[in-house]
Order: structure tokens, then C-alpha cells, then sequence
């Protein structure tokens, strides 16, 4: 029978070494853990400031940034590197070293089907595919010499995004909104438009990667329902307030339990931030509120379905600007279920992805400068890759990241100008050759971001967008 008053002996100092000795182990490597050269992740303490502005390491010419993703590859001969080799060879057998990367049905060399026109006062050449878009050629600077690193969509779709070819690194909108924050606190600071197509590579391309995970994209469709679980399932707005305020204290709760946690603090985040989005997104949603002269300007009343998509999405990509949105990326609508990846049938494929882009991509370039955005917003136009001058089988083009063609306009871009060249087939970079971490580079420099400062502690290393490489074109810049 035990007797209740028993008092257990204290502990003895030596006793209680002696059998806490793994501990102290344990506690010196926490604390070592939370030191940032044993590769502490940098949180902040409170999340709500995540998006909050910040200052940039030199004057920022752009505030914004527009990306006009093509997905699957457009060809550079065939849109904005016209090569007068290809009609006088065409039908013969190419007079080039093939890359390594080209699958065997190889075929002849392949004029392109489309007629180039000389715009603007800069008088540069562009395809008969985007009339309205060449109107805007003043304003924009043509690179033609940008490689890639992958032939294959997957690996070049996280190379483009990323700056790497694997899964799992931050997206450049991520590290947008990371180096900069956001104007806007009703919106997140990184948005992607979906037009019914997500690239391969799904939605790693638009993650947060090792970054905290308030700087992800936030994807918007178009229709009723453009974000899930939008609407209001309350009926009083004073009982949604009401549980707002005890999950907000239960969370801040278990923060001061456990300290510092970028998944509660992002949770946190993302509750006020969608609370907030019930009002702001259906009101950024309704174009109804431009006027008919606007909408028309973009597309909106077209008799191609596909453009109509893309004129929505350009048209909200103007009004996500005009609300201090950081980072916005338009995918491509679907063509017959397929994008700008013509390994046959190249006339048509090409024709229709134009046809869906081009006059909303015009009418977006042209409004933003009407309205004095253009100065502030840095628009880029890119594929993954570009594609072959000889044939795939008889009328289709292969994957080529050797040479091809983006765009930048807006932004501190000097434009009428064209960067670098391709060979005469248009197939090999062989002059001011850049890299996709140099249009990084560039994107982050006009953001006011200096490439190389832009960091973040992961696995004991200072990651960056960039990597190792990446160099600023000072060329382009005005």
C-alpha cells in the first residue's frame, strides 16, 4: 500500500547530466539550426507583412510586370526573324550541322508560309501573322538571339519560369513578389491568367518553391466562378467577421507555442487576403465596366471564340496594373486542345494560335500607353523555345532552343530596336547571344532588382533567380 505523502528525492545534479546528456546535443543544434549560415530559411515574423512594399537596390523603371507566355514554342522564321535563305533553298536538303536534340523524322527545308512587312518607323520586319501587334513594333525590342537550355517542354517550361530545368524552384513572379512586395492589398502579389491551358510541367511553373509560400501564384479563370470557394457562404457578414477573429487568435496562438511557421503564417495570410477577395476580384472580373470602344480594341467582340478568351485576359491584365498587381502571366487559350507546338500542320496551327493573340496583345500594348502605363509596366512575350527552318516530316517544325525570338516592350525598354541574330537558316544564336537567366536578369534590373543581391537561404546556400549565371542587357534598356 503507498503511502500519498511520499516526496520523490530531487534529482542530483550529476544524475540529471547524466541522463539529459543526448539533449544537450539536441539543443545545440536547434539553436545552431536557427542561425542562417546553417541554413535557417529567412521568415518574417508576421506574414500580413509579406507583400508589404519594399525597397529596391536602385531607381526601378518598371513597376509591373506583364508576361505573355506562348506555350509550346512559336517559330522565329516564321514571326519576327524572317530568312531569305529559306525561300531560295526550300524543298533541299539544309546545308547546317543538325543539334543533337532533333528527333528523325527529319524533313527538307521549310520556307515560312507567311510574308514579312516592314512597321513602324523603326521599319522592322514582322510576320503577316500579327498585323496588329506590328503596329506596336515602335515600342518594343526584338530579341533574336535567346537560347535555351532543354529541347523538351517540361524541363524548358521550368527553365523559362524557374531559371532551372528541374521541379521545385521558385517561379520569377515568386521572386517578384519576394524582392518587391505588392501595391495592392486586396489582390495577391502574383497572378496567373488561365486560358485553358496549363503548360506541361502543370503548376510547379507558377510555385513558390523554397520561398515562403504567400509569394506563390494565384491562378484566375475566367467565368462565374474565377477563383474556388469565392463567394460568401455566410449570410452575416458579423459572423464571417466573427470567425475570422477566432481562427486569426487560435493561429496566432500556436505562432506564440512554436514560434515562428511559414505554413501557419501563409495560412493566415491567405484567410484576411480572401476575405478581401470576395469584394475585390468580382469587381476586377466584370469588363463590363469598359466602355465598348476598349473592348473592341482588345478583341472582345471577335468571332474566333479563342480570341475573345485572350482579349478577357488581357484586358483584366490591364486592370490588374492599374491596381499595383506585381506579376502577371497570361497562359494561351487551347486550339484544338493544343498551343503554339506545331510538329505538323504548321500553317494552320500557327494561324490560329496568332489569330487568338495577336489583336488582344495589339490592343493591350496600345491602351496601357494611352493610358500612361506602358512607362511602368515591363510586358514580355516568350516561348520555351523556338523551332527548326527544315521541315518535321513535310510541313511541320521541331523544337529548337539553339536560336529563337522574344520580345520585351514598356518599362525602360528602348524600343524600334532588334538584339542580336541567328544564322541565315535562323537556326543557330550566333551573335549577342543570351541566355534565359539574362532576360531574368533584365527583368529584375528594371524592377529596380539588382539579379545578384536577390537571395534567399536554402539548404546552407544563397539562392537566386539566376543562379549563377545571368548578366543585365544594357542594350535593350533606355
Amino acid at each position: 500500500m503507498s503511502c500519498h505523502r511520499y516526496i520523490s528525492r530531487p534529482t542530483s545534479r550529476r544524475e540529471m547530466l547524466s541522463q539529459a546528456a543526448n539533449g544537450f546535443g539536441a539543443v545545440a543544434l536547434a539553436s545552431l539550426l536557427n542561425e542562417p549560415a546553417y541554413g535557417a530559411a529567412k521568415v518574417s515574423k508576421k506574414s500580413v507583412d509579406a507583400l508589404a512594399p519594399k525597397k529596391t537596390h536602385h531607381q526601378a523603371r518598371a513597376k509591373s510586370v506583364i508576361f505573355l507566355y506562348m506555350d509550346g514554342g512559336p517559330s522565329q522564321v516564321d514571326t519576327y526573324d524572317p530568312k531569305p535563305r529559306l525561300i531560295k533553298e526550300n524543298g533541299q536538303p539544309i546545308k547546317a550541322k543538325l543539334q543533337a536534340t532533333q528527333f528523325d523524322n527529319i524533313g527538307k527545308v521549310l520556307q515560312s508560309p507567311w510574308k514579312f512587312q516592314q512597321y513602324g518607323e523603326s521599319g522592322i520586319p514582322v510576320s503577316d501573322l500579327f498585323p496588329y501587334t506590328a503596329k506596336c513594333v515602335d515600342d518594343m525590342s526584338i530579341i533574336r538571339s535567346m537560347t535555351a537550355t532543354f529541347p523538351e517542354h517540361t524541363n524548358a517550361n521550368y527553365f523559362l519560369h524557374t531559371g532551372h530545368g528541374l521541379q521545385g524552384r521558385p517561379s520569377m513572379g515568386a521572386w517578384t513578389g519576394y524582392g518587391l512586395g505588392s501595391e495592392c492589398r486586396d489582390l495577391p502579389g502574383f497572378v496567373v491568367l488561365n486560358g485553358g491551358l496549363i503548360p506541361p510541367g502543370g503548376i510547379d511553373c507558377f510555385h513558390n518553391g523554397f520561398l515562403p509560400a504567400s509569394y506563390q501564384g494565384s491562378i484566375f479563370k475566367k467565368g462565374a466562378e474565377p477563383v474556388a470557394d469565392l463567394k460568401r457562404q455566410e449570410q452575416s457578414v458579423e459572423l464571417q467577421n466573427r470567425k475570422m477573429d477566432l481562427l486569426r487568435g487560435l493561429d496566432q496562438q500556436v505562432i506564440q507555442n512554436t514560434g515562428a511557421h511559414d505554413a501557419i503564417e501563409a495560412s493566415i495570410s491567405n484567410y484576411e487576403l480572401a476575405y478581401r477577395m470576395q469584394t475585390s476580384v468580382p469587381n476586377l472580373m466584370d469588363i463590363s465596366q469598359e466602355s465598348k470602344q476598349t473592348q473592341e480594341l482588345y478583341g472582345m467582340f471577335s468571332k474566333f471564340p479563342q480570341t475573345q478568351t485572350y482579349a478577357h485576359q488581357c484586358l483584366v491584365a490591364r486592370r490588374l496594373v492599374e491596381r499595383g498587381v506585381r506579376f502577371i502571366e497570361l497562359t494561351c487559350p487551347s486550339i484544338k486542345g493544343d498551343r503554339w507546338d506545331q510538329h505538323s500542320n504548321l500553317k494552320d496551327g500557327h494561324e490560329q494560335n496568332a489569330l487568338a493573340v495577336d489583336q488582344p496583345i495589339g490592343g493591350l500594348l496600345t491602351d496601357l500607353k494611352s493610358r500612361g502605363l506602358l512607362d511602368e509596366t515591363l510586358v514580355i512575350w516568350a516561348g520555351e523555345f523556338g523551332r527548326t527552318p527544315m521541315a518535321q516530316g513535310t510541313n511541320g517544325r521541331d523544337h529548337n532552343p539553339s536560336g529563337f525570338t522574344v520580345w520585351m516592350a514598356g518599362g525602360g525598354i528602348k524600343g524600334g530596336t532588334i538584339y542580336g541574330a541567328t544564322d541565315e537558316y535562323g537556326y543557330n544564336a550566333i551573335e549577342n547571344k543570351l541566355q534565359i537567366h539574362d532576360m531574368h536578369a533584365t527583368m529584375l534590373h528594371l524592377l529596380g532588382i539588382d539579379h545578384e543581391r536577390l537571395t534567399f537561404r536554402h539548404s546552407s546556400r544563397d539562392m537566386r533567380l539566376t543562379d549563377v549565371h545571368g548578366k543585365v542587357v544594357h542594350d535593350i534598356i533606355s
